[in-house]
């Protein structure tokens, strides 16, 4: 079937031929149709199958009549995150071309003056974020008793960020005659309720069953040790090693973890960028233009873009942290083999690990297998070489803090002062040009002796042992008179 078949105006089959497109999706396929016509929509499909398409055209075609009213959208499509609400618009201006509407963008990182501004002359599309949406509605410069079609995209990861408060709250603020569209991937027990309270009678849209991974993407994995350096050094032989590798999106759990991997990768020679919740907007949005352009064929990204990004020629995707949540492993790995092409995923798995690989792989319903030819090997054999000379700097460091111990002869443990309180030193990890993050300090040479633990409290003519205490609580304190 083409598109002319599922009722789409003509300046919409235009702009869709421009684009090269001439079949649709199966989503695509069965949404349109049912959109035009009227129907509250659920549609539950794996990433990178063309959702945004599934609504945005017929919205074209339905907002050819009419005007838009000041402060009162026609329209309002929630998405949880600025990357794809910004991505949702650029499909618009693409699809839209031909047509004079009014899209306006509300997310964070933008001045409300400017919003403000686009909300006065009208608007007939209003893409925005829970929670910038809610400030509007609020400071009373937004009317939602206009809005004839809601779209909410990428429920679950609504979810998964606590927006679903702001959804019950906006869904009370629009009008209850409304036409709700309504997409996810996956449908855990909470977004099933959601549906049951504001969606009509909705025509159930499923072309996968809820968590499936794309066919097209091969998926891997590779095991290493606890250390965290460990985990670098896999990731760099991975990067070189790996074969048709045009560009990948790195994964990790924490925005932390994606800044120190960075500037890890960058001291490698690897060209990089970074892309976490705690950057502000424009950074964000030149990180992922570079992406897209090709100025930089890696990011290190938190899961802020493992939902709904197009960048359909991502090669690879890298877990270099498995994610806790099992959903989430789809949605990242999704962001390769988009739309019918190959991709590989590979995940890092450290031995903290196997329980999160173990639901992912119950929720997939497949094994993932682990990375095959020379790379394992080769991280098998650095393993076993890093391991004795691991050994080796730890004995070493234990002789010397044994002749530093019996040097001029050592204190009481008592009297000694704790070792943090002098601002002891701190060991390198172990990544080659230093490291990016530092160990604990250095622990005393009686640590690890079979010493009597002695009581914190004072016993009748001995003193209390106060070395448990940090350096600020020893300082002599002087008793006014």
């Amino acid at each position: 079937m083409s598109f002319s078949h599922l009722g789409l105006s003509d300046k919409v089959l235009a702009a869709v031929a421009a684009t090269g497109y001439t079949i649709p999706t199966p989503i695509q396929e069965q949404a349109i149709p049912h959109v035009l016509a009227r129907r509250d929509v659920l549609g539950i499909a794996q990433t990178g199958t063309g959702k945004t398409a599934a609504f945005v055209l017929p919205m074209l075609t339905m907002l050819e009549k009419g005007r838009a009213r000041a402060r009162m959208p026609r329209t309002l499509i929630l998405e949880p995150t600025r990357e794809l609400a910004a991505q949702v618009k650029e499909s618009f201006d693409k699809y839209g071309a031909g047509q004079k509407l009014n899209v306006a963008l509300l997310i964070g990182g933008v001045s409300f003056g400017d919003q403000d501004s686009k909300l006065t002359r009208g608007v007939d599309v209003l893409i925005a974020t829970p929670g910038r949406l809610l400030d509007h509605t609020e400071r009373g410069g937004l009317l939602l008793t206009g809005v004839e079609l809601l779209v909410i995209d990428e429920a679950d990861r609504m979810l998964d960020m606590g927006f679903i408060p702001d959804i019950e709250r906006i869904c009370k603020l629009v009008p209850f005659t409304r036409q709700t569209l309504f997409f996810t991937a996956t449908m855990p027990p909470e977004i099933a309720r959601i549906t049951e309270t504001f969606l009509h009678n909705p025509q159930k849209i499923e072309v996968s069953r809820p968590a499936t991974t794309a066919t097209g993407v091969a998926q891997f994995q590779v095991s290493v040790g606890r250390e965290p350096h460990d985990k670098r050094e896999t990731l760099r032989r991975l990067l070189r090693d790996a074969k048709d590798l045009k560009n990948a999106i790195i994964f990790c759990n924490r925005k932390r973890e994606v800044a120190l991997l960075h500037k890890s990768l960058q001291k490698h020679g690897f060209a990089v960028g970074a892309l976490h919740g705690d950057m502000d907007q424009s950074a964000r949005t030149a990180a992922l233009d570079q992406f897209r352009k090709g100025d930089i064929p890696l990011l290190v990204a938190s899961d802020v873009a493992a939902r709904g990004l197009d960048i359909p020629t991502t090669s690879h995707v890298f877990n270099f942290d498995v994610p806790h949540h099992a959903d989430d492993y789809v949605h990242r790995i999704g962001r390769t083999g988009r739309a019918g092409r190959a991709g590989t995923a590979i995940s890092i798995v450290t031995p903290l690990d196997h329980k999160s690989m173990a639901a992912i792989e119950k929720l997939i319903g497949q094994s993932i297998p682990p990375v095959e030819g020379h790379i394992a090997a080769r991280a098998a054999a650095s393993d076993d070489t890093d391991q004795p000379r691991r050994e080796h700097r730890s004995r070493q460091g234990s002789r010397e803090g044994s002749r530093e111990g019996s040097r001029g002869g050592r204190k009481p443990r008592r009297e000694r002062e704790p070792r943090h309180a002098k601002g002891g030193h701190h060991a390198k990890d172990g990544d080659h040009n230093g490291s990016l993050s530092q160990a604990p300090a250095a622990m005393p040479p009686s640590i690890g002796r079979a010493e009597p633990q002695r009581p914190h409290r004072e016993t009748e003519g001995e003193p209390a042992d106060h070395s448990h205490l940090p350096a600020f609580l020893l300082r002599p304190v002087r008793a006014r008179v």
